[in-house]
């Protein structure tokens, strides 16, 4: 690091790795942003490195300076100032590549498709021209962006379909992402068991990719890579976990309304049966295990033992509780968010002309 800034100083190297405080540039993560002054010697005059602490989102900042009678630390603990930032986009390939040429952090574009998980299969159901706005925390110093926090509201419009959500948090509890109806963005079911993928067989007669005849196909294939995390599409407990025949890596979730959904072909299992499991959980991994022309997620959804169509799962809304005992609060916080989403739009629009 010392060369690299331009620093030839062997005592200065010394203190750095013994002391206490200048330790902590070896054990935080990666990232920081170093800054000295030099002697006209190219020896160390001062050392100013700063990151920012993940959890507490303050800017963590060391300083080193030569004294007469050597070097001297110390660590301060700075706060950020906070922003709300608003960004808009169109998608022309992948919601992704969308958020990336949009300049949406990726934390940011990760929520989003946490927020419309039961509404939306991000890489089947978004149209080529899907727009989207967002309103986000973004946590500035000395001038520049130093993180992003919580997505506060998003709304992704999709052909004639508008989707809204925002973040909701009262009295110092857990927050959720709610519509701006009041109803809950969680769903019974996700809307698909991998975050992003590719269906590649759906449910109904099809011919075997193995074997070549006509077979009726109880499930759907999505394509995605080796080790893409599987996550359990709701709530349940799970009732196998192991090989089964030409399924190879197996799991069966069953749920609180007594359906069933299965996972085969994982490439590696996360689960125990008996084990509980909260949707979104990662319960294992795609993989090429069983009979299978490659890695892929053969995903089924047993009603009453029969495997039936799973595009025929159907999603309950439910109010959320936190919105009905905070009524006029959350009347007024949507009101914002949707003055502001049209404010991103708007933006879109700016940038078009």
């Amino acid at each position: 690091m010392l060369s690299q800034l331009g620093i030839d100083d062997r005592d200065a190297q010394t203190y750095l790795t013994s002391d206490g405080n200048s330790r902590l540039l070896m054990t935080k993560a990666p990232g920081k942003l170093a800054s000295v002054t030099r002697t006209p010697e190219g020896r160390l005059q001062a050392l100013s490195v700063r990151w920012v602490d993940t959890r507490s989102k303050l800017i963590q900042r060391l300083v080193v300076e030569r004294q007469d009678s050597g070097f001297s630390s110390r660590l301060e603990q700075l706060a950020p100032r906070r922003l709300v930032q608003l960004g808009s986009g169109t998608i022309r390939s992948s919601f992704y590549a969308a958020t990336d040429q949009a300049g949406i952090p990726d934390g940011i574009a990760a929520q989003t498709v946490e927020a419309f998980s039961g509404d939306i299969d991000f890489q089947r159901q978004l149209q080529r021209g899907a727009r989207f706005n967002l309103v986000y925390e973004a946590f500035e110093f000395e001038g520049e962006i130093v993180s992003t926090g919580q997505l506060l509201g998003a709304e992704i419009q999709n052909g004639r379909d508008v989707h809204q959500a925002m973040w909701f948090q009262t009295g110092g509890k857990g927050g959720e992402f709610v519509n701006l109806d009041g109803t809950s963005q969680r769903k019974t079911y996700l809307a698909s068991p991998l975050a992003f993928s590719r269906v590649t067989s759906s449910y109904g007669l099809r011919t075997h990719p193995v074997f070549g005849v006509k077979k009726a196909h109880k499930g759907t294939d999505y394509g995605a890579p080796a080790g893409t995390p599987v996550r359990t599409v709701a709530d349940g407990i799970v009732t196998f976990a192991g090989k089964r025949g030409g399924y190879g890596n197996y799991v069966v979730v069953r749920h609180p309304d007594q359906a069933a959904t299965a996972y085969a072909h994982l490439g590696r299992i996360g689960v125990r049966i008996g084990q509980r499991v909260s949707q979104g959980q990662h319960i294992g991994s795609v993989g090429s295990t069983g009979i299978t022309t490659g890695p892929n997620l053969h995903f089924e959804y047993l009603v009453k033992g029969v495997r039936t169509n799973p595009s025929r799962i159907t999603n309950q809304q439910t109010v959320s509780a936190s919105v009905v005992a905070t009524l006029p609060t959350f009347q007024q916080e949507a009101k914002a968010m949707r003055a502001q989403l049209v404010n991103a739009g708007s933006m879109l629009q700016a940038n078009a002309q």
